[in-house]
């Protein structure tokens, strides 16, 4: 083993095992981050100074919201993996579409899934879009965290091969003799910490008044944070680099980076808009 280089601490997949039933890592993150992500969207509807007086969406209303956000999320994740990164593959074998926990998601497919579930729900219950999309991907960060130490706990999606004098270096069980960047945690750091702390610090400073000033900012940050995670991460072996050095994660993050950016000068540019009466307040 090359010197200064760190064995990988082999990890139980299996998070918890009761008989035949078994409950991995990956999906305790999807669980937490969902858990998580709900007790910190209420606290921010509850914040009448973040809207500047009650908001758009209530308590009960992200309460039912959770069951619809987490279909999309799965629903779209599957999806987008079977589409973007292995369709050759499933196409022959389409039983294993089903087969969830074999692994086999995608983010950017999960994130559509998100949209969708927002823009159903804000059609049926009369609720603003922009808001509860903004409400959505201020939490996201928390799932995106949770999500890649997953993949680290899993020795999945690991980097590139890395100096043999990098100091933390990792030797994968799975990904050769070769030392690799932890590209896993380089991806929850930016996508989960410090993209949660740019919102958080928006969020604080009156982001909320302007509809799709978060949503956008997660989008086009987002964006960043994976193209410049891609640099560490080894690509996906059944693809590889797609037009030169571009992989297919840096493909579908350019589009979030324009597509957030083209938000957020909208949100920006859109006079501050009185806010609209709560739900309850405009029954008789």
């Amino acid at each position: 083993m090359p010197f200064l280089t760190i064995a990988f601490p082999v990890f139980d997949p299996i998070a918890i095992a009761i008989g035949p039933i078994a409950i991995r890592w990956y999906a305790l993150a999807y669980i937490g981050g969902i858990v998580l992500g709900w007790i910190y969207a209420r606290a921010l509807i509850t914040n009448e100074r973040l809207w500047g007086g009650p908001a758009p969406i209530t308590p009960p209303q992200i309460d039912d919201f959770i069951l619809w956000v987490t279909l999309g999320i799965i629903l779209g994740g599957r999806t987008g993996y079977v589409l973007f990164y292995n369709l050759a593959f499933f196409i022959e074998h389409p039983a294993e579409i089903f087969e969830l926990w074999k692994g086999g998601m995608s983010f950017h497919g999960g994130f559509l899934g998100c949209v969708a579930a927002v823009i159903l729900f804000c059609r049926k219950h009369h609720i603003p879009i922009l808001s509860l999309g903004d409400i959505s991907t201020a939490v996201g960060p928390i799932g995106l965290f949770l999500g890649r130490l997953a993949n680290f706990i899993n020795s999945e999606l690991w980097g590139r091969p890395a100096d043999p004098s990098l100091p933390w270096a990792i030797v994968f069980p799975n990904g050769g003799p070769l030392p690799r960047h932890p590209s896993q945690l380089y991806e929850a750091g930016l996508e989960g910490i410090v993209l949660f702390t740019i919102l958080a610090a928006m969020i604080r400073f009156g982001a909320l008044k302007r509809p799709g000033l978060i949503l956008g900012s997660f989008i086009g940050f987002y964006g960043l944070a994976r193209v410049t995670g891609e640099f560490f991460r080894e690509p996906d072996p059944q693809l590889g680099f797609l037009l030169g050095d571009l992989t297919m994660g840096m493909l579908l993050s350019i589009p979030m980076i324009i597509a957030g950016a083209i938000l957020v000068v909208v949100a920006w540019r859109r006079e501050n808009p009185k806010r609209q009466p709560h739900p309850a307040e405009s029954r008789p």
